[in-house]
């Protein structure tokens, strides 16, 4: 056996007498990738808004659910894992990419996310906008085919156009359906509510693969119900998360571009993401948080929660189910 086979995680910041609160930040005081031997999953920051329609600032986004991360603790009570002792969980910082060109900075994070990918690494990224989605699932494809998707989000993101721009954060998964990248059996939207113009909208969204779960459903039927219908949908193969911020009602995440009232609440996001267990998770990303409207920084601390509850999920797939 290797020794970076051997090797143990290395977990997060642990120095006595050395408050969480101090020195800079990774997410969940977790060490940098150029700081470990081999990476299983990497945080990885994509300051990226290029692609918004409303409010701008997700660019910010990164380094807030960073700082808002600070708190989180390497034992997870509901699945009874330490996600940082599972697997080497890593911070790999922020991509650099252009604000001026959607197009350039799509072809940058699907390179970046390539050789991610290459390397057998993970990614559970944070926006930025859901722009930032199609070359993730680019990247994802390219090395597994087409994949399934549980999509939460209070908006489709399954527009065409807007002013123009074919990729924004409105289309990317017009666009990944279009080019192959999704099973168009196991794709759902989860915590839809708004911005739909025309009954249309609707009606093409289920030819581009996706079933929807409303907002209101959680009302009537119940999370443990909404998660046996997820789960129905998405068995028979690996799964990408996208998770934009604006899922959860503006009283639990009101920093965000598009928000749209009577939305999640964050036990119910948290009870939906604890039941996916056994999914088997390739990547995901949490998007939209726009800093500038945060106060108390509830938006960045949901958002942090959020990740690690997908790394979490990560870590107990892996014990129990080697995923």
């Amino acid at each position: 056996m290797s020794d970076s086979a051997k090797s143990v995680p290395i977990g997060q910041r642990d120095i006595p007498d050395y408050p969480r609160y101090a020195g800079l930040a990774t997410f969940a005081l977790l060490p940098r990738i150029e700081d470990v031997r081999r990476a299983d999953v990497a945080v990885l920051g994509i300051p990226f808004d290029a692609g918004t329609s409303f409010r701008p600032g997700a660019r910010f986004g990164p380094n807030h659910i960073r700082e808002a991360s600070r708190q989180l603790h390497p034992y997870h009570q509901t699945h009874d894992v330490y996600p940082f002792k599972v697997n080497q969980v890593v911070d790999a910082g922020d991509l650099g990419v252009t604000p001026y060109s959607i197009e350039a900075a799509v072809a940058s994070i699907e390179k970046s996310a390539d050789e991610y990918a290459e390397q057998g690494i993970r990614l559970v990224t944070l926006g930025g906008d859901h722009t930032i989605a199609l070359p993730l699932l680019r990247a994802v494809a390219k090395k597994n085919g087409p994949v399934g998707v549980i999509h939460f989000d209070a908006h489709l993101d399954t527009w065409d156009t807007h002013f123009g721009a074919p990729i924004w954060h409105g289309s990317p998964f017009r666009r990944a359906a279009e080019e192959g990248l999704l099973d168009l059996e196991r794709c759902i939207h989860v915590g839809l509510r708004g911005g739909v113009y025309d009954k249309d909208e609707l009606e093409a969204d289920g030819v581009l693969g996706f079933q929807i779960i409303r907002a209101d459903d959680y009302e009537t039927d119940g999370a443990a119900t909404i998660v046996e219908r997820i789960r129905n949908r998405v068995e028979g193969g690996p799964i990408y998360i996208s998770i934009d911020i604006d899922v959860l009602d503006p009283a639990h995440a009101p920093a965000t571009g598009t928000p749209e009232v009577a939305g999640l609440s964050t036990r119910e996001l948290f009870a939906t993401l604890r039941g996916l267990t056994g999914i088997g998770i390739l990547g995901a990303d949490i998007v939209e948080v726009a800093p500038a409207y945060d106060h108390a920084a509830l938006t960045g601390l949901v958002a942090a929660h959020t990740a690690w509850e997908v790394l979490s999920l990560m870590a107990y797939d892996k014990e129990h189910f080697g995923l």
